[in-house]
């Protein structure tokens, strides 16, 4: 038996490494292909050279043909090595605010696990779920979203699976029920939903709006985002549970006696310090960001390093920073940074904006409504070819924000939609949210084609609308 499993895996360690050498050698063709290519008119050698790069380093993302991080840091190294500046121009656009939020981000998230707060607030919601099949799957819809405004997507929706797999044991349900199927695709799509109510919700929405700046826009308030976030989220979560009860019918009317949820919260017993702690720094991180709309300084970022460094303060000490460092996703920091290395390197080589000419031009005389509905959508579809969020951000936003400059628009109003639409990725569970519960093998890839596809237009559409109606109040219209 253990010779029949060596046997095994040493086969699927050979077919792993037979893909690893294709995806390198992918990434190095597409390169050299790119390079040898004659340089477009309106584009510098650097902006081709960079492209070529930029090309190569998403193959290699794609496939992970090397380990996340090991590429996001070789991005740096390339862009000296192909002449497209400094090491250390690389490396200050690689170190940004962008950076450290995501580190405080994985602090915050973990103490809100460790200390069992998160746990404690799901069991609540769904206690009050009662036992009816379709009105379970909408609170966890709901708990999850709540929660992934204020953490990232990814633990939220780890804890929310954990409980439900709980309740799939104790009912018995194997891969294959329409319930569990629901259940299993709700939790990832509701934490993308939820993950764009603030600004604070995700990684993506920061980078973003790090990005937006960068290119010469105007910063967007904390509150200004709010205004167009909540409305989305409070459309939305709704409606997405709607869909997947008429796609995923329940097979079961009920989840019995719910009497187990209430004997977990039983045993958590009363609040805990380190739960107080976690509620009144959140409470005054929350308060200072709201304020950051009329006071600058009160940075979102700023804000957030501050209140995750509190958790580390004596008296408040709610864990150490080797625990942190264990429970932080580095390649996925890693990758945010060379994302905006790259990102960086697009506006000053002049990439971005023949890459607006080339692939948007023509747009600048559309009706701004589809505009925004075309931007949207297209980030929508990109997630297939490209689902990394980060990814997505740094390749659209710069040649979008040089087109809405063209168009005699605020480029803040046309690049919004791809911040937003960014975390729109529920056509197939490619990206690492929904890969969570994807994992457990109770739905398969296709199972989430139909209700992505019906919510992701339903996105567009809702998005669309607010910004036109919201954006006039928040100065969105105005340049």
């Amino acid at each position: 038996m253990s010779e029949t499993m060596a046997t095994e895996q040493a086969r699927i360690q050979g077919s792993k490494i037979r893909v690893d050498i294709l995806g390198v050698v992918g990434a190095i063709v597409a390169t050299a292909v790119v390079l040898l290519l004659p340089t477009p008119q309106g584009l510098s050698p650097e902006g081709q050279r960079l492209g070529a790069v930029f090309i190569g380093i998403l193959v290699l993302w794609s496939t992970e043909a090397l380990p996340i991080a090991v590429t996001s840091v070789l991005a740096l190294a390339l862009q000296p090595i192909f002449d497209l500046g400094t090491l250390g121009a690389a490396f200050t656009s690689f170190v940004s605010p962008v950076f450290f939020f995501v580190l405080v981000m994985f602090t915050i998230a973990y103490a809100w696990v460790k200390t069992g707060l998160a746990r404690r607030f799901a069991l609540f919601l769904i206690a009050k779920a009662g036992s009816d099949t379709k009105r379970v799957l909408f609170v966890f819809m709901l708990g999850t979203g709540l929660l992934s405004m204020f953490v990232s997507d990814v633990p939220c929706a780890a804890i929310f699976m954990g409980i439900a797999l709980g309740i799939f044991g104790k009912l018995k349900l194997e891969p294959g029920s329409r319930f569990a199927r629901a259940i299993m695709m709700g939790i990832p799509i509701a934490a993308l939903i939820g993950g764009v109510g603030t600004p604070a919700g995700s990684s993506i929405n920061i980078l973003g709006l790090t990005m937006i700046e960068q290119n010469g826009g105007a910063r967007v308030p904390f509150l200004h985002w709010m205004a167009i976030g909540i409305p989305m989220v409070l459309i939305l979560l709704p409606f997405a549970a709607w869909v997947l009860t008429r796609v995923c019918p329940p097979e079961i009317q009920s989840i019995g006696d719910p009497e187990e949820i209430h004997g977990e919260r039983r045993q958590l017993g009363r609040m805990s310090p380190g739960e107080w702690k976690v509620i009144v720094i959140m409470t005054l991180m929350i308060t200072f960001w709201v304020l950051s709309t009329w006071v600058p300084a009160f940075d979102v970022v700023l804000v957030g390093i501050c209140g995750a460094s509190l958790m580390f303060l004596p008296g408040i000490k709610l864990f150490s920073w080797k625990e942190v460092q264990n429970a932080t996703g580095w390649d996925a920091l890693l990758m945010i940074g060379g994302v905006t290395s790259l990102g960086a390197a697009s506006a000053r080589t002049g990439l971005a904006k023949w890459l607006a000419v080339s692939v948007l031009g023509g747009l600048e005389d559309w009706n701004i409504v589809l505009v925004l509905v075309a931007i949207s959508a297209f980030t929508v579809a990109i997630h297939l070819m490209l689902p990394i969020a980060p990814v997505i951000n740094a390749v659209m936003i710069p040649p979008i924000m040089v087109l809405g400059a063209a168009a005699g628009v605020n480029p803040v109003l046309y690049a919004l939609p791809v911040v937003f639409t960014a975390s729109c990725a529920f056509l197939l569970p490619l990206d690492a949210v929904p890969l969570v519960t994807y994992s457990k093998g109770y739905y398969k890839m296709l199972d989430m084609l139909l209700p992505g596809v019906i919510i992701s237009i339903v996105w567009v559409i809702v998005m669309t609308a607010i910004l036109m109606l919201i954006g006039p109040m928040v100065g969105l219209l105005e340049y």
